[in-house]
C-alpha cells in the first residue's frame, strides 16, 4: 500500500475501539433476561413439510418455545402482502412449502445458547420431496426477462458488431459467491411493551430496517429503535432485512423476553444472499484501427422461485465506451435456491469480467495495446444520453497506473516473458459505477467545552464513515480531530440512507458539511455581536483554527465565545439533498486496475506479484481509509478471480462447501503489495466536498485484470471463474 502517513491525514477514529475489543457489535449487547434463538433449516431444496416432531425439543432443558408454521404468532405485515414474500423477503413460517435447502422451518428458543443448539438438533421434520433445479446452465434457455426493468436495451443498431472487420465473442461464467464478512448475521430483539421495539442489529441501514420492522409488526416507526453503531463487514449481505431477523423479533414477542439470534457460518450461505451464478455472452466488433462499432451483451442470472432479484450485469457495456451501437439483454433463471442480493460491485462487477476480458482479447487481435485501445474508445460524454460528465479523469488513471507498474516495459506478445523460471503476465482492466447522492440529515452540537458532536443515522460497515465525517467537520471548523465525535448507527438519529452503492460519503458528508457550515456561520454571527473584539463590519472573514476564531489580533476559543454570549451550546440540524445538477450532468466514478503475476510453467499455479489500482473518485476526504477501501475491494477481486466458488450438488440442491475450509477466500499469502493511487480532483457538481464513491469501483473490473494477465503469461484465455489449475492446463 502507498504511504498515507502524510500531514493532514487522519487515523481511523474508531480504530482503537475495534482493535481493543471495546467496540460493541450486535450480538454483544446484554439486555436483562436475554434468551437465545436457533433456526432449524430445511434438509431438502424443494417440496413440502408433511409433519413436525418437536416433543423432544420442547421437553429439552431450558427450552421456552419451538415455533414453526403451524403455531407461528401473527405477523401483521404479511397480511397485506400477496404471494410468498412480504416485508423482509420470504414470509417466515408462512406455509408448508420449501423453496431452498436450509430454509428456516423452525425456531427454537432456550435460556442458553448451548441448550438452544441442542434442542434445535432434536427437531424432526418429515418432507414430501420434489426434484430441485439448481443448475442454471440446464434451464438457461428458459430464462425470462425480469418483471421490472427487463426490457432489452438498444443504442443504434442491434447486432452491429457482426458487420465490423474485426470481431471477438465468447461466453463467460461466474459462480455463486458468498459475502462472508467476519461478523455473521446477528440480532437481539427486545419488546418493551406491545408496541415498542428495540433491536440491536447487524444492518447497513438502520432507518430502512426500522421501516421494515414497523411494517411487519404493525407498530409506529417511531416506536422502533434499531441500534447498529458497529458492523463487522457487510459487502451487501446486511443491506436488506432477512427472515432470520424477523424470526428473532417474532420469538421475542412469543416468549416476552429479549431474544438473541446469530447465524453460524454455514447458514450464511443460505440465509443472507450471495452473488448469483451468471452466464454471459458478449460480442464486440471494431474497425482495424480499434474504434468500437458494436457491442452485444447477453446475460442470464440466477434468482429464486419465490422472489425476483435483478442487478446491472450488462450495465457497464451500455455506458463505459464510446460505441455507437450497443444492445444488451438480461434475463433471470428461477432456481430452487435462496434469493441472491447485491454483493460488492453488484452486477457491474460480474459484467465487467466479460466486457473487459473481451476488450483484452480484441486488443491482441488488433495488435493494439490494451490501454491504448481503451483510450481510443474513451467516452468524452455519456454515450447513453449525451450529457457531459460532472467530472471524468479516467485518462489520468490510465497514465498513473501504467507508469507505476511499468506497463510499457512489457513485451506485448503473450507467453513471451519469464522471470525466475516463471511465466510473467501483465493485465489491466477498467471499472465504472454511478456516483450517487441521496438525501441525508445531520445534527451538530457544539458545546461550551469546545467539543463537537455530530449525529446521523448512517452505518459504517468498514470503509471509515465516521473518520471521513470527522475530517469534513474538522476542515470546515478548524477543530482538532480529537475534539469531534461522530455518532451513527441509531435509527433515532437524523435520517441517512442505507450504506450501499458507494453513496454514504457523498450523501452524509454533504449533510455534515452543511450543518458544520451553519455552525460556522452562527459563530461568525456571535463574533460580530461580541463588541469587545477587534472585529468590524467589512473586515476579512474570521479565521477558524484549532478550535478558535481569529479576528484581527484577537483569538477567541469557541467555548469562550459561547460563554460570552451566555450560550451552553449551538445545536443545529440540516437536511441535504441533490439539486438540478443531476439532470444536467452524468455522475460516475472510474477505476483502472493493473496486475503483474507469475504462472508456473509446469503446474499452472498463479501467484500475483504486484497490483496497482487507480481511482477517479473526486476529492479524497481521508486518504488512509480511502486507500483501505481500494485495497479491500481489490482483495475481493482476487477472490473472485482465483479462489471463490460456492458449489452445488445439483442432485440435492445443496451446497457442498458451506464452510471456511472448503470455500476459499483470499488470505495473506494470496495478497501482494498493492499500490493505491488517486487522481484526487474534486467533482464540482456532486456535493460540496467534491467527493464521489469508491467502494464499488475498487472491485469492479479487477478480476479481468487477473485473467488478462494470465493470458499474457500463458496464451490461455480463461472465461470461467475462479481460475483453477484445470482451467489453465498448460
Amino acid at each position: 500500500m502507498s504511504d498515507f502517513n502524510l500531514p493532514g491525514t487522519i487515523d481511523r477514529v474508531d480504530g482503537r475501539q475495534k482493535v481493543t475489543g471495546s467496540a460493541t457489535y450486535a450480538a454483544e449487547y446484554r439486555p436483562a433476561g436475554m434468551v437465545y434463538g436457533v433456526l432449524v433449516g430445511s434438509r431438502i431444496a424443494k417440496g413440502t413439510i408433511k409433519a413436525y416432531d418437536v416433543k423432544a425439543a420442547e421437553n429439552a432443558p431450558g427450552v421456552l418455545a419451538v415455533i414453526h408454521h403451524l403455531n407461528r404468532p401473527n405477523i401483521p405485515g404479511y397480511a397485506a402482502a400477496e404471494g410468498d414474500t412480504g416485508p423482509g423477503g420470504l414470509k417466515l413460517f408462512a406455509s408448508d412449502k420449501i423453496y431452498f435447502d436450509g430454509q428456516p422451518v423452525a425456531l427454537v428458543i432456550a435460556d442458553t445458547c448451548e441448550r438452544a443448539v441442542h434442542a434445535a438438533s432434536l427437531v424432526k421434520v418429515a418432507y414430501q420431496k420434489e426434484a430441485p433445479q439448481t443448475d442454471l446452465l440446464k434451464i438457461k434457455d428458459k430464462a425470462q426477462a425480469p418483471k421490472r426493468g427487463g426490457a432489452p436495451y438498444k443504442r443504434g443498431e442491434a447486432g452491429a458488431w457482426q458487420k465490423a472487420p474485426v470481431t471477438v465473442q465468447g461466453e463467460f461464467l461466474l459462480p455463486h459467491e458468498i459475502h462472508h464478512p467476519m461478523e455473521m448475521g446477528s440480532i437481539i430483539a427486545v419488546w418493551e411493551g406491545a408496541d415498542k421495539l428495540t433491536v440491536y442489529d447487524k444492518t447497513q441501514g438502520v432507518k430502512s430496517a426500522q421501516r421494515t420492522y414497523a411494517q411487519l409488526f404493525g407498530v409506529p416507526a417511531d416506536n422502533v429503535n434499531v441500534i447498529s453503531p458497529f458492523v463487522g463487514g457487510g459487502f451487501g449481505m446486511a443491506i436488506r432485512t432477512w427472515p432470520y431477523q424477523v424470526a428473532a423479533i417474532l420469538g421475542a414477542r412469543k416468549v416476552n423476553r429479549p431474544v438473541k439470534l446469530m447465524l453460524d457460518r454455514s447458514q450464511m450461505f443460505t440465509m443472507t444472499g450471495y452473488r448469483p451464478f451468471t452466464w454471459q455472452k458478449i460480442a464486440i466488433g471494431a474497425s482495424r484501427d480499434g474504434l468500437l462499432q458494436g457491442i452485444t451483451h447477453e446475460a442470464v442470472g440466477a434468482s429464486a422461485t419465490y422472489e425476483e432479484f435483478t442487478e446491472g450485469v450488462v450495465r457497464m457495456s451500455q455506458i463505459m465506451y464510446a460505441c455507437p451501437n450497443v444492445d444488451t439483454l438480461y434475463k433471470l433463471a428461477h432456481l430452487d435456491v435462496s434469493v441472491p442480493t447485491w454483493m460488492r460491485g453488484p452486477g457491474e462487477a460480474t459484467g465487467a469480467f466479460a466486457l473487459e476480458s473481451a476488450l483484452d482479447e480484441l486488443s491482441y487481435k488488433l495488435n493494439i495495446d490494451p490501454v491504448e485501445l481503451r483510450i481510443r474508445n474513451h467516452a468524452d460524454k455519456d454515450p447513453e444520453n449525451g450529457l457531459p460528465y460532472s467530472s471524468k479523469f479516467l485518462k489520468e488513471c490510465y497514465a498513473l497506473g501504467t507508469e507505476k507498474i511499468g506497463w510499457y516495459k512489457r513485451n506485448r506478445t503473450s507467453k513471451s516473458m519469464q522471470e525466475d523460471g516463471m511465466l510473467v503476465g501483465y493485465g489491466m482492466s477498467s471499472g465504472i459505477f454511478g456516483a450517487y447522492r441521496s438525501p441525508a440529515s445531520a445534527r451538530a452540537l457544539l458545546r461550551a467545552d469546545g467539543t463537537l458532536l455530530i449525529q446521523s443515522a448512517a452505518s459504517d460497515i468498514g470503509p471509515g464513515t465516521g473518520t471521513a465525517m470527522v475530517k469534513i467537520a474538522a476542515d470546515i471548523l478548524g477543530l482538532p480531530y480529537d475534539k469531534i465525535k461522530f455518532e451513527l448507527g441509531d435509527s433515532n438519529l437524523p435520517p441517512a440512507p442505507t450504506q450501499g452503492g458507494s453513496g454514504t460519503t457523498s450523501a452524509v458528508g454533504a449533510a455534515v458539511h452543511d450543518v458544520c457550515t451553519a455552525v460556522k456561520e452562527k459563530l461568525t454571527e456571535l463574533i460580530k455581536a461580541t463588541h469587545d473584539t477587534n472585529f468590524h463590519p467589512g473586515d476579512q472573514p474570521p479565521a477558524f483554527k484549532n478550535g478558535s476564531i481569529q479576528t484581527g489580533n484577537t483569538v477567541i476559543s469557541f467555548g469562550e465565545l459561547l460563554r460570552r454570549n451566555n450560550l451552553q451550546e449551538i445545536d443545529l440540524t440540516r437536511n441535504s439533498k441533490a439539486g438540478e445538477e443531476r439532470q444536467k450532468y452524468s455522475f460516475y466514478s472510474f477505476s483502472v486496475h493493473f496486475t503483474k503475476l507469475h504462472v508456473h510453467p509446469d503446474t499452472g499455479v498463479v501467484k500475483i506479484k504486484e497490483i496497482v489500482t487507480v481511482a477517479d473518485a473526486g476529492k479524497i476526504i481521508s486518504e488512509k481509509t480511502a486507500a483501505s477501501q481500494m485495497i479491500g475491494g481489490v482483495i475481493g477481486g482476487i477472490g473472485m478471480a482465483l479462489t471463490e466458488e460456492a458449489i452445488f450438488d445439483h442432485r440435492y440442491g445443496r451446497y457442498v462447501n458451506s464452510n471456511f475450509a472448503d470455500y476459499h477466500v483470499p488470505v495473506n499469502a494470496d495478497v501482494p503489495h498493492i499500490d493505491v493511487l488517486f487522481v484526487n480532483k474534486p467533482d464540482p457538481y456532486i456535493n460540496p466536498m467534491g467527493a464521489k464513491g469508491m467502494g464499488e469501483i475498487s472491485l469492479i473490473g479487477y478480476a479481468a485484470s487477473v485473467t488478462n494477465a494470465i493470458y499474457h503469461a500463458t496464451g490461455k484465455r480463461i472465461r470461467q471463474l475462479p481460475v483453477t489449475l484445470d482451467k489453465i492446463a498448460l
